[in-house]
């Protein structure tokens, strides 16, 4: 899946601007995220940080030590730092998945507090559609469904419902807290 790819090197992009990592390093943190954002393989790993590494996004350095391989440990550049904040302001999308969402909240310290509102704000708009549709499948299929689909839609429909309470409680926090520094 070329969008996940792409994801994930964007995700690699922003844990390397919270701090220098080795390939391992970054699949332990990865693999400690698996059950949120899945663990992607170092077959999946590696190549993207050659990829960040040849389009200059990031740099290496070789630590050598003793009895062990050498260590490869990651950095971004200057122009990485510039592709993350443009990948961060990019929309999720309408159809957006939560990974992709979850991936953007990992790295809410990059944001400027108007952009992780706005980002909160956009997932807020689209789970309200998506529980608003899910209202209206229930609604029209009305005693007709089957036990099992009953089931999956009212679990989908409490996903939905919780996400939202969610949002909300986080969109006021965040606010507060802007509120807070803006008046200091």
């Amino acid at each position: 899946m070329p969008g996940n790819t792409l994801n994930l090197r964007f995700f690699i992009l922003g844990l390397l601007a919270q701090r220098s990592m080795s390939g391992y390093d970054v699949k332990g943190y990865l693999k400690n995220l698996g059950w949120l954002i899945g663990s992607p393989s170092a077959g999946s790993i590696y190549p993207a940080l050659r990829s960040l590494l040849q389009s200059g996004l990031v740099t290496v350095d070789v630590e050598v030590r003793q009895d062990r391989p050498p260590r490869k440990v990651y950095s971004i550049t200057e122009d990485g730092r510039q592709e993350l904040d443009e990948w961060l302001g990019q929309p999720v999308g309408p159809s957006g998945s939560m990974k992709a969402f979850m991936m953007r909240l990992i790295l809410a310290s990059h944001y400027a507090p108007d952009r992780l509102r706005a980002l909160m704000r956009q997932r807020r708009a689209e789970v309200a559609r998506h529980q608003q549709e899910l209202t209206n499948s229930r609604a029209s299929i009305g005693s007709t469904a089957d036990l099992g689909q009953r089931m999956a839609l009212e679990y989908a429909l409490s996903v939905a419902d919780t996400e939202l309470v969610w949002l909300d409680r986080e969109l006021g926090r965040v606010s507060q807290e802007v509120s807070l520094v803006e008046v200091q």
